[in-house]
């Protein structure tokens, strides 16, 4: 994407140019420093609050990738 609106900027009118620079830096920067850096900082700090989910939304299904343990009676 940083080079498509890389090419945007390359070209000859100037509102493409302005439009494909900003928005080649800002995917530029989106990508390195905030996805690379920022959210798994801050996924870090938070530690379980990061997955926190509000009491009032208990109305939600809990959707989990990993089974429940559930034991198994045989008669």
């Amino acid at each position: 994407m940083v080079a498509v609106f890389a090419g945007f900027a390359s070209g000859q009118l100037a509102m493409f140019q302005q439009m494909g620079f900003g928005v080649a830096v800002a995917i530029l920067i989106d990508a390195t420093l905030v996805r690379t850096v920022l959210v798994p900082a801050t996924m870090k700090l938070l530690g379980r609050w990061n997955w926190y989910l509000p009491s009032f939304l208990h109305w939600l299904p809990r959707v989990s990738v990993e089974r429940e343990s559930v034991e198994v009676t045989t008669a």
